[in-house]
């Protein structure tokens, strides 16, 4: 999960550099918390939330195949 979003968030943004993103676990739920520069946000949550939208689904998917949970936050 963690190497999906290492390898699809960097093409999405700016400055790919400056993008931390942190895993927090508890139990059979993890967290991903990703921090990137402010004018970056917009571009992960794309147009109306889409694109967040789908990123969240597609790690939700790959968490259930394994029998757990994941989410994705933007911290700023």
């Amino acid at each position: 999960m963690q190497e999906f979003l290492e390898h699809v968030l960097p093409l999405l943004i700016d400055y790919p550099e400056d993008m931390v993103l942190t895993k927090q676990t508890s139990g059979k739920r993890t967290t991903f918390h990703l921090k990137v520069r402010q004018t970056d946000v917009g571009k992960v949550i794309g147009k109306h939330g889409q694109t967040i939208v789908a990123i969240r689904n597609l790690l939700s998917a790959s968490a259930a195949r394994h029998g757990e949970k994941a989410q994705l936050e933007i911290v700023e």
